[in-house]
């Protein structure tokens, strides 16, 4: 009975067809718009050649020394500690960790757990977690998320130094745009007081997709940015047709996007695979789980995820800590958990966005994750600069006290591959 009833889930194709024709339909409002964002910045060869030489690292150089020139020597210290291997090996790390015994287990890699630290707001904390790292023989993260406004950075160099410093560690990382939520673009919604209108949908209305869209295709172009966050179904849809017309777009699904389930997480699997390209390439890379799901969820939908063939292409994006102020009830860690999914899930990344909540309520500025959304002036102004570097370090270290936890259980990590992985 129950295959029976399955057959009747088949999608017949001449409904696959009937999505051709309004695809393909030259009236279609909605893919003319679209086109016309494209063709701004040329066809997709073109502006793939465009970013790929903006985001070299010479052209991140120039482009930082022409705004900070003082950052160049903390690319050059940066470079010259990798270069001579003032890092931990992996190795060494395991040996570290284990003893002698560390070379006789058989470290299961093939589940390696991606090190992820959130929100790395500005380059020089990439220096001052480097030089924790070198004194402590801890280690560098394998992925970083960056929520500073987009412009704030541009204009003050942080953002060609920020690209630069993942090329030379090894590191990815993801940028988010400032065509989100908190840009005033429903202008019916403010703060706090608002925050209930929030709860239908993350303030990308009308034509602020497309507005999305520009803003992407203009920092790939000039500064050869790759992957950035999306926090809206429409931006989702938006980032995948942008892959299928040949524009290597990649994304990162926001925790605020609300994949809480196995379903939510399939349909949008469904639609990531109805428009992969030939290759079965995506620009879906990193899937970020709503903080309430459980390990049962990503059981469940990484059998899926295996069955469409994005096992080794999407990354499932879990918190394992949280800012300690406004985004969930604390204390949160979710760090055991995540020690007895990592030997049979693949490609999960550890995502730390807090310190350990033990030491992070302690402090005289917990981590909050209302200073994303501060301009750097200000927060200087305020004297709390040294507040979020110091919570920029709870969460540098809360990542090393995963790894060592999963070392411990002859679990694999991926951190800064140039770094640690070499």
């Amino acid at each position: 009975m129950k295959d029976k009833l399955r057959q009747r889930l088949k999608v017949p194709l001449e409904q696959l067809e009937a999505i051709n024709a309004v695809l393909l339909d030259p009236d279609m409002m909605a893919v003319n718009d679209l086109l016309d964002v494209v063709l701004k910045y040329g066809s997709p060869e073109e502006i793939n050649s465009k970013a790929s030489e903006a985001g070299s690292l010479p052209a991140l150089r120039k482009r930082t020394e022409e705004v900070k020139p003082e950052f160049i020597a903390d690319l050059d210290w940066l470079a010259e500690q990798r270069d001579k291997s003032a890092f931990i090996s992996e190795a060494d790390y395991r040996q570290r960790v284990l003893g002698d015994k560390a070379k006789d287990i058989k470290f299961a890699d093939d589940f390696a757990v991606t090190l992820e630290l959130s929100a790395c707001q500005y380059f020089p904390w990439v220096v001052e977690g480097a030089k924790r790292a070198i004194e402590r023989d801890d280690l560098m993260p394998g992925r970083f998320i960056r929520v500073r406004k987009m412009k704030e950075q541009e204009a003050d160099g942080d953002l060609p130094a920020f690209a630069a410093a993942m090329q030379i560690i090894g590191a990815s990382f993801v940028e988010t745009l400032d065509t989100r939520g908190t840009d005033g673009s429903n202008v019916h919604l403010g703060g706090p007081e608002t925050i209930t209108g929030y709860f239908g949908g993350v303030g990308q209305p009308n034509a602020h997709a497309l507005k999305w869209l520009d803003e992407f295709l203009y920092y790939y172009t000039n500064y050869g940015i790759r992957q950035v966050l999306n926090v809206n179904p429409g931006t989702i849809l938006v980032g995948t047709l942008l892959h299928r017309l040949g524009v290597d777009i990649e994304y990162k699904i926001s925790v605020f996007t609300g994949h809480d389930n196995p379903y939510a997480a399939f349909w949008t699997l469904l639609a990531t695979k109805l428009f992969s390209r030939e290759d079965g390439s995506s620009p879906l890379v990193g899937f970020n789980w709503s903080n309430s799901v459980n390990n049962e969820t990503m059981e469940i939908t990484a059998q899926f995820r295996k069955a469409l063939d994005f096992e080794e292409i999407v990354r499932f994006e879990h918190h394992i800590t949280e800012t300690w102020k406004s985004i969930v009830i604390q204390p949160y860690n979710r760090r055991d958990e995540l020690l007895e999914i990592a030997d049979h899930v693949a490609n999960i990344s550890a995502k730390h966005e807090g310190g350990d909540p033990e030491i992070d309520q302690k402090r005289d500025h917990p981590s909050d994750i209302l200073d994303y959304f501060r301009d750097k002036e200000e927060v200087v102004a305020a004297g709390d600069w040294e507040h979020m570097t110091l919570n920029f370090l709870d969460k540098f270290d809360a990542t090393n006290r995963t790894a060592w936890a999963l070392t411990e259980r002859g679990l694999s990590f991926i951190a800064a591959q140039k770094l640690h992985h070499t």
